[in-house]
């Protein structure tokens, strides 16, 4: 969401995530996953003693995991994108074509980030993720804002009008960075704990098994 709208290609790239999401099993449970809480996150609205936070939804965390999981771009970006549009069956729409789309990409975009392995290969790098998660909460704040102050007939197309959007805006910016490291987080260690434990199981499955060498009398 901004503060007015709400937030809340088939290439290939070389995949970093745990084995266990590698099979055709696992990739299914985790997009399944990611959407799951893509779109619960974003519905629910958690408040702080009494105040709502704004725009602290999964959306960045769950579309930089998705870039994370999934070598293939396209599916990796489907990920945000159906959660976004399934949300928003639940939530006011955009009123602008315009803004939409901006919004949409402004969401899909972090699947880059882990597909080009700034995340990190095999194992998550946190830093990495916490940095992933400010550059989606700022790109998408500049570029939805933008877009409503181009698209809509809320502000004159003037630079004090482009302050005056941008200002009405911070109050909706201001827990979505919190928002977006704090998920990011929780999901990043969600999917690494899952991944460890079924590639545990599948290395048990993997085993050779010992052969008796007793000879029958």
């Amino acid at each position: 969401m901004t503060s007015h709208a709400s937030r809340s290609s088939a290439s290939e790239s070389p995949t970093h995530a745990p084995a266990a999401w590698q099979t055709p099993a696992g990739r299914v449970a985790a997009w399944l996953a990611l959407v799951a809480i893509a779109v619960v996150g974003r519905v629910w609205q958690p408040t702080w003693n009494g105040e709502p936070l704004w725009n602290a939804t999964p959306l960045t965390a769950v579309a930089l995991a998705a870039g994370f999981v999934f070598p293939r771009t396209a599916i990796a970006a489907s990920v945000p994108l159906v959660a976004l549009g399934l949300g928003n069956l639940a939530l006011p729409g955009y009123g602008n074509l315009g803004v939409a789309a901006v919004v949409y990409a402004a969401t899909a975009w972090p699947v880059l980030l882990g597909g080009w392995g700034f995340l990190g290969r095999s194992r998550p790098r946190w830093l990495a993720v916490i940095g992933g998660s400010l550059a989606g909460s700022l790109v998408f704040f500049i570029s939805t804002n933008l877009a409503h102050w181009a698209f809509t007939a809320d502000y004159p197309r003037s630079a004090a009008g482009l302050v005056a959007c941008f200002t009405a805006a911070l109050p909706f910016y201001r827990w979505m960075p919190v928002g977006d490291i704090a998920w990011s987080l929780v999901v990043f260690g969600l999917l690494e704990s899952a991944g460890m434990a079924a590639d545990a199981v599948l290395s048990r499955r993997l085993r050779p098994h010992p052969v008796s060498s007793r000879t029958l009398d």
